[in-house]
């Protein structure tokens, strides 16, 4: 049985501290089971807001129910090799909320993939993805155009010796400009801090999120 911790700490309002745990358990096979609460689940007399429940099946399904919402989200995986080439596709569903959504992945060989995704009601996504040189030390650029708003996005990322990583990202519909530095330890946790800055403002108050993340085996 896997236990995660995730602490939160921002300096925005709507990222106030916060935190969450995620208890997962495999009962049957390669079956996974997982219960998510957050604060929010005790800040009010134990209430039900944050509750989840999930049921994985890595590679193939994820059955997720929202118990606040009471909704029920469906999401299919599946991956085939076409042309010798590998092909990745995901369908979503939430039942109660009727939002639909499919990604499809053309992985044409390790440095470049292809990525779509279709949504409703938001639109279509379409996302070039270039990784340059070999793991750890790895340098991925993501340009991607949003059809439905005209607009692209831009996020590159480094990777370096040790489990540091750093993100940089821009957003030309929001104008906002992110940066983040992550590291991941087997020993103390991962840990994540990332900025942002809303470029259209004229008071330009960059916001800050502190985050780390414990996993235990019990």
């Amino acid at each position: 049985m896997k236990v995660m911790l995730k602490g939160k700490y921002g300096t925005d309002k709507s990222a106030a501290a916060s935190a969450s745990a995620t208890l997962s358990a495999a009962p049957a096979g390669d079956l996974r089971l997982k219960a998510s609460v957050t604060d929010a689940t005790f800040l009010r007399c134990a209430s039900l807001d944050g509750l989840s429940f999930s049921l994985e099946k890595p590679g193939s399904l994820i059955l997720d129910f929202n118990v606040p919402k009471r909704d029920v989200t469906f999401q299919f995986m599946n991956s085939v090799c076409l042309a010798e080439k590998l092909v990745s596709l995901t369908y979503r569903h939430a039942w109660r909320e009727n939002r639909t959504a499919l990604d499809c992945s053309v992985e044409f060989d390790p440095a470049n993939k292809l990525a779509v995704n279709y949504a409703l009601p938001t639109g279509c996504k379409v996302k070039y993805v270039y990784a340059h040189g070999e793991m750890p030390r790895r340098t991925v650029l993501e340009p991607s155009y949003d059809l439905s708003k005209n607009a692209w996005d831009f996020a590159v990322s480094r990777k370096f010796d040790g489990g540091d990583s750093l993100k940089a990202t821009y957003l030309t519909s929001t104008k906002i400009l992110g940066v983040e530095w992550s590291r991941d330890s087997k020993i103390n946790g991962s840990f994540k801090v990332s900025a942002s800055l809303n470029l259209a403002e004229q008071k330009k108050n960059p916001k800050l999120i502190a985050e780390s993340t414990w996993n235990f085996e019990i």
